[in-house]
């Protein structure tokens, strides 16, 4: 069952041009709609590479279907899409919803931090593991992160945000580079050390269960990866889980070539380059 959008709150940043909304379940949920300006399948890939994120054991927002009906539209002067040389309204139906991260008050969650704080992120072990989903799933963007905490709290935590490029976008093709879906502050990687530091999101990844990845796959409606308005082809679907599936294999060693890039991201690594057996 879809969540129902009842009110929309704010519009916000970013080339998906969501929307901030309020679902009947009393939520607040960063809503992208299908006629978003970067590509229909970003909703898919969204909800995909989350779910894969979390079913890692990642930090990334909850995730679910919003059904955003065409009266709120109609009556939401908000609720529209800039596409360059013209607006249009937001499509109505059935979006993507990513559980908004924190509260409204400012200074609870923010998108950059300066170094030393960054060093000092709760979960800062994560980003490595994010790294090896990224690479897994061929994030052509570079990974995003907003940084959380509670009113009493004095460090911040991480969550993962963003995985619309996943799958090369509206490409659903892998193009590997390693500088490709990894975090633009060396700082994050700084103490990883060998492959135990990407332990132990990484062999989740390398080992689970296919019914998962299917199941995930299952649960996203077909009106998001359809080409011109139509429904989707199951068949296309299939294919990226298929892919998905063998690429569990090379994940390692797209994460040597980022490390051995010139921006020499692991310092503590010793030996890095050399052929890993499993």
């Amino acid at each position: 069952m879809a969540v129902a959008a009842v009110q929309q709150i704010r519009r916000m940043r970013g080339g998906a041009q969501g929307h901030l909304m309020l679902g009947a379940d009393g939520k607040l949920w960063v809503v992208k709609f299908q006629n978003n300006p970067q590509h229909r399948r970003v909703l898919a890939n969204e909800m995909l590479a989350t779910r894969l994120a979390a079913s890692a054991g990642l930090t990334v927002p909850e995730t679910e279907v919003v059904e955003v009906s065409d009266w709120l539209i109609q009556n939401t002067p908000e609720l529209v899409v800039d596409m360059g040389s013209a607006k249009e309204r937001c499509a109505a139906g059935l979006q993507f919803g990513a559980r908004y991260v924190g509260g409204l008050m400012p200074g609870q969650v923010v998108d950059y931090l300066p170094e030393e704080q960054l060093g000092e992120i709760r979960n800062l072990a994560e980003f490595a593991g994010m790294l090896a989903l990224d690479k897994w799933t061929g994030n052509v963007n570079g990974r995003q992160a907003v940084f959380a905490r509670k009113a009493r709290e004095r460090r911040y935590g991480a969550v993962f945000i963003d995985q619309g490029y996943c799958f090369h976008a509206g490409e659903w093709r892998f193009d590997d580079a390693p500088l490709r879906g990894v975090y633009p502050r060396n700082r994050v990687y700084a103490g990883v050390d060998g492959w135990g530091s990407f332990e132990p999101w990484l062999t989740r990844m390398e080992r689970m269960d296919e019914a998962v990845v299917w199941r995930a796959a299952e649960e996203i409606p077909p009106e998001w990866y359809g080409r011109d308005g139509a429904i989707g082809d199951m068949g296309e679907m299939e294919q990226l889980v298929e892919t998905l599936l063998k690429r569990r294999a090379r994940i390692r060693e797209l994460i040597e070539e980022f490390g051995r890039s010139d921006r020499m991201p692991f310092p503590k690594w010793v030996g890095l380059g050399k052929r890993y057996v499993m």
